[in-house]
C-alpha cells in the first residue's frame, strides 16, 4: 500500500511539472488518503502483536 502511495505521489508531481493542476491535485489527495491508511493499518498490526505476547519489531 505503501508503494501504491508513493506511486501517486510521483504521478502528482510530474503532473504538477507539466501544468496538470487537476489531476495532480487528485493524484496527490489519493496519496495522501493511502499514506494515512497505511500508517493506521500498520500501527494496528504493532498493537495486535504486542497484545499477542510478542514485542515490536
Amino acid at each position: 500500500m505503501l508503494g501504491w502511495a508513493l506511486t501517486f505521489l510521483v504521478i502528482a508531481l510530474i503532473a504538477a511539472a507539466l501544468g496538470f493542476g487537476g489531476i495532480a491535485g487528485a493524484s496527490a489527495g489519493i496519496a495522501q488518503i493511502l499514506f494515512f491508511v497505511f500508517i493506521v493499518l500498520f500501527v494496528v498490526a504493532l498493537i495486535a502483536r504486542a497484545v499477542r505476547g510478542r514485542p515490536p519489531v
